[in-house]
């Protein structure tokens, strides 16, 4: 039998490489080098319900003269026993018999708003001048009751040729409970949905 004239790389390393859909590398010309990134907000409910939908926000500011060539941020839950999943808003389950071990704790009803990354868990908004703050929002609905610790980390780029300076923290750790009984929810006078109180309050 003939060996091959190639080897085929797998097909994560070529969804990393590559955008979702093809077309031109996310990490096209990134320049290699150190840049600092702040925090400047980060903000999720602590207590949350089944079917609650809520806003985590988190705001990046590029505190250099210099452009950022892409500023991302990366999201992780963890929850005990098993720790971090592969996906950004779910568990993962330490049991053997499950196909997948990554469960959802929320739905992600929409995210940064042309964000979208090829790497699991992490979203890009592209160039950040100096000075300025980008804002990434995710609209999530809880479906699995707990406590949680969301963990946050910003970053200058995709691929790691541009990297955080020494000495930079911007990242951080958001606690969350979900309680499993569903928030209260009413039909108001005119029809829409009134979330937080009960029929026959307010």
């Amino acid at each position: 039998m003939r060996a091959p004239r190639h080897i085929v790389p797998p097909l994560c390393a070529l969804a990393a490489a590559c955008g979702c859909g093809g077309g031109e590398r996310q990490d096209a010309d990134e320049p290699r080098g150190s840049f600092r990134l702040e925090v400047a907000e980060a903000s999720f409910p602590a207590r949350q319900s089944i079917a609650e939908r809520s806003t985590l926000r988190i705001r990046v500011r590029n505190p250099e003269r210099r452009t950022v060539p892409n500023v991302a941020v990366t999201v992780e839950t963890r929850g005990a026993p098993a720790g971090a999943a592969a996906v950004a808003f779910a568990r993962r389950e330490d049991d053997p018999r499950l196909a997948d071990p990554d469960r959802p704790v929320w739905v992600l009803d929409r995210g940064p708003d042309g964000g979208t990354s090829a790497y699991a868990g992490t979203w890009s908004l592209g160039p950040l001048d100096g000075g300025e703050t980008r804002t990434f929002e995710w609209e999530l609905t809880a479906v699995e009751p707990g406590r949680y610790a969301v963990d946050y980390r910003a970053s200058p780029g995709l691929d790691g040729r541009a990297r955080l300076a020494a000495g930079t923290e911007a990242r951080g750790t958001l606690a969350v409970r979900i309680d499993d009984e569903p928030v209260p929810a009413r039909v108001g006078d005119d029809g829409d949905v009134v979330r937080g109180e009960r029929a026959g309050e307010g």
